[in-house]
């Protein structure tokens, strides 16, 4: 009845209502009789709304909402898919789609930012992963669902939307953002560090192109003879299956990426990584974060499990399940829960995340010395002003962080940092114990070639 279309990981939008540990009981299935019973209250329900509700009932909207509240009452992430919801789901899984650029969740009622897209309208006014939005166009969201957060926040390229954000430990603000065109580019590379000598990939999403887009980039690095590879997916909500398998393959010589398993114990798909190692074995450290979702969570599970390299950062997001599109043959669709994926060492992350091997919070380096001593010739009573401490005042202010360079940004992501002196030690102790190694190799060959002469002496 259905026809399969390719899996998806995970939505923009991706609630996290589901992820507080939960016991649940043992299902209680109804019979036949009871079903066809339920059927008839459900259909009666419709009729007497229609008829006694105070104001014209709109029939249409009230089947979605039913549709809606049968399919979420499964799990948070299965959902009715009305005609423009399965449109806008299809542009934003192949890369391109109108809006902020701004993943959503609900959380307790409240609209709460997974992550904002790279170079967007909401990373550039600086909302961050763990923002709570409180109002749109000066309205409430507390208690709207997401679909509506979202049809909210859509709107033409060009017009403005006013969005309430509270920040852990902040006072609201209220920012003006810019609607545009959204175009994720899911793969971003560069060398780095002063001798330019880190392979740097930043990972934004997992797409159609994803797998292509990192194999280019690989083999440009390859070529600038770099000496190891960060692999950055903080922030990155996840997308398809098939590209999370390519990318954990592109640094894996071998062995098992991921397995899914469905309702039925049986139905387990294993995925392994095929012969081939396209960094040649060189240090990898995978950076994630509590943005880290899904797809992102299988590359960091594959790598771990596989001692492939180190991950850095902290705690992932944690959703391990798998959804499925089943379109209904007139425009909607079903979007609905399928399987549960596993690391390669069988373990579900579901509602748990990946814990990473190095625990690297995000910090900010601060300067301890003052410039100038609470003692000195200023602190005395009475004493001589300078003429150009104005001046001076002026000149030294802190420069706000939306005018910093990208070298000045690089430089105070404290996470980015870490990984990329953790490559390099890594390098160092390779490169000595290949040297060792080698030594070793040498002298047991001119060990062997000695061998008859040592005999003829004897």
């Amino acid at each position: 009845m259905f026809k399969k279309i390719l899996i998806l990981l995970v939505l923009i939008i991706v609630p996290a209502t589901s992820f507080a540990a939960e016991k649940k009981e043992p299902v209680k299935h109804l019979n036949d009789e009871q079903i066809y019973s339920e059927l008839k209250k459900l259909a009666l329900m419709f009729e007497v709304a229609r008829e006694s509700f105070v104001e014209e009932a709109d029939e249409k909207k009230m089947l979605e909402g039913a549709m809606n509240g049968m399919l979420g009452a499964l799990d948070p992430h299965s959902s009715y898919l009305s005609e423009d919801d399965f449109k806008d789901f299809n542009d934003k899984s192949h890369g391109e789609f109108g809006g902020l650029g701004i993943q959503i969740t609900s959380d307790k009622g409240a609209v709460m930012v997974i992550s904002p897209i790279d170079d967007t309208p909401a990373e550039k006014a600086g909302i961050k992963a763990g923002d709570y939005i409180t109002h749109i166009d000066g309205e409430q969201v507390f208690d709207m669902t997401l679909n509506q957060a979202v049809k909210k926040m859509k709107g033409r390229a060009g017009t403005k939307i006013k969005l309430t954000i509270v920040s852990e430990g902040k006072e609201p603000k209220t920012l003006t953002l810019k609607r545009a065109i959204i175009k994720v580019k899911s793969i971003k590379f560069e060398e780095k560090g002063e001798d330019k000598k880190i392979g740097y990939i930043r990972i934004s999403d997992f797409g159609a192109t994803t797998s292509k887009e990192l194999i280019e980039a690989i083999k440009k690095l390859e070529k600038k003879k770099v000496i190891g590879y960060v692999v950055d997916v903080r922030n990155n909500p996840g997308g398809y299956l098939t590209a999370a398998i390519d990318v954990a393959d592109a640094f894996l010589d071998g062995g098992e990426i991921v397995s899914t398993r469905g309702k039925d114990k049986n139905d387990v798909i294993r995925s392994f990584a095929k012969p081939g190692d396209l960094t040649h074995g060189k240090p990898v450290v995978v950076l994630i974060n509590h943005g880290s979702a899904s797809a992102s969570e299988i590359i960091a599970g594959a790598i771990q499990d596989n001692n492939r390299g180190l991950i850095m950062g902290s705690q992932s997001f944690g959703k391990g399940s798998v959804q499925q599109q089943k379109p209904l043959g007139d425009g909607t669709a079903i979007h609905i829960t399928i399987a549960r994926y596993y690391t390669p060492s069988g373990k579900s992350i579901q509602g748990e995340g990946i814990t990473p091997d190095v625990e690297v919070l995000q910090s900010k380096v601060e300067v301890l010395e003052k410039k100038q001593s609470l003692y000195s010739e200023a602190s005395f009573k009475n004493a001589l002003k300078n003429e150009d401490s104005d001046k001076k005042k002026s000149d030294d202010k802190e420069e706000d962080d939306k005018n910093l360079s990208d070298e000045e940004k690089e430089a105070k992501d404290y996470q980015l940092q870490r990984g990329m002196d953790m490559v390099r030690a890594i390098a160092k102790i390779k490169t000595k114990t290949d040297v060792k190694k080698s030594k070793k190799e040498e002298k047991s060959n001119s060990d062997e070639k000695i061998k008859p002469y040592k005999k003829r002496i004897k």
